[in-house]
């Protein structure tokens, strides 16, 4: 597939498309949260619960009951941001994570995969950065390959994002960053029959459709969002036997090469929205009492005894002693993407 935009048109949307960027990936400095508001009491709870792992609710409204940890290192991944205390989920998704690290390492040419956010404790809505990750089945992975020395915890929370993208140009893929390594690692996440989507940005899905010549049956599966460009963000189905998780629609068949990718590079994005005769709602921050009735029971649950105890070792298939414990959640620092 091969999009062209005619000159006038790029033109026009440069400016928007800046605008985009800079909110997506590295998201603006926020006020803090309401005191009582969900994002206030989800962001300031330490640890997770005890108890086997469930999602409840929807991946942008709902909780996460019996969350583990994801080691802040291993031979193959390294966790980033670790004063945000946002690397919790199922079981399922942390082994996915660290599965998907051995195989790019082993079979990819990815040195390993430095991990952002996943989810919050007890899930929930975060502070700033994102509208899901609340249930444990979503996690964030940077396009930037894990470093030959380990970073040390300052550099964690201080190394920049790398965007896949060309500097005043439309939504085009920066061939001096761009690498065949990054699309196999792409499509070596998608490979898997548990992972339902990956969000990445619509230029790289365009660079995906015009350039991969492998195996395209889960390319479908990437799918275009704007703020993805440093970073792609994985998405778990909700588990069998998960009564309490609220599916998203199956992607549609197809490689998603299509008049849907084109929409993206159209004004139809930036389109202010018609006039309404119907006076403006005026928003207001969500409440534990807009989510899931269960959430409040979770809320209230006796947590683990400590981080460690609760750290995950996919090996192991169950939780180590081996991990520090977790500093509380930071409610003060940007968090890229808005997925």
């Amino acid at each position: 597939m091969t999009l062209r935009l005619a000159r006038p048109l790029r033109t026009l949307v440069a400016f928007a498309f800046a605008a985009a960027l800079i909110a997506g990936d590295v998201a603006a400095e926020q006020t803090g949260p309401s005191p009582g508001s969900a994002k206030a009491i989800f962001g300031g709870v330490a640890l997770p619960t005890e108890g086997p792992s469930q999602s409840i609710g929807y991946y942008a409204k709902g909780c996460l009951a019996g969350g583990v940890q994801l080691p802040s290192d291993g031979p193959t991944w390294e966790a980033m941001r670790l004063s945000r205390n946002r690397r919790w989920g199922r079981p399922e998704t942390i082994a996915i994570l660290e599965r998907l690290s051995q195989d790019a390492a082993k079979l990819d040419g990815w040195p390993g995969i430095l991990v952002g956010d996943i989810s919050q404790p007890r899930g929930g809505p975060m502070f700033n950065g994102h509208a899901s990750h609340q249930v444990g089945l979503d996690a964030d992975i940077w396009l930037t390959p894990m470093p030959a020395q380990p970073l040390s915890a300052e550099q964690r929370e201080a190394l920049p994002f790398t965007t896949m993208l060309q500097k005043n140009a439309f939504l085009t893929v920066n061939p001096n960053v761009w690498t065949p390594a990054h699309a196999r690692l792409l499509m070596r996440a998608a490979s898997y029959p548990q992972v339902e989507r990956i969000f990445v940005n619509p230029a790289i899905k365009k660079k995906m459709c015009d350039t991969w010549t492998g195996d395209r049956a889960n390319l479908g599966k990437l799918r275009p969002e704007y703020g993805h460009d440093s970073h792609f963000h994985i998405r778990l189905r909700c588990p069998p036997g998960s009564i309490g998780c609220k599916p998203q629609a199956p992607v549609a068949a197809g490689d998603g090469c299509d008049k849907s990718l084109a929409w993206w590079f159209t004004p139809a994005p930036w389109a202010k929205p018609k006039p309404s005769t119907k006076p403006p709602v005026k928003p207001r921050e969500v409440m534990v009492s807009d989510l899931p009735q269960a959430c409040r029971a979770v809320l209230a649950a006796p947590a683990v005894t400590s981080a460690r105890a609760a750290t995950f070792s996919a090996k192991a298939s169950k939780p180590t002693a081996s991990e520090a414990p977790t500093p509380p959640a930071e409610l003060t620092q940007p968090q890229p993407g808005t997925d």
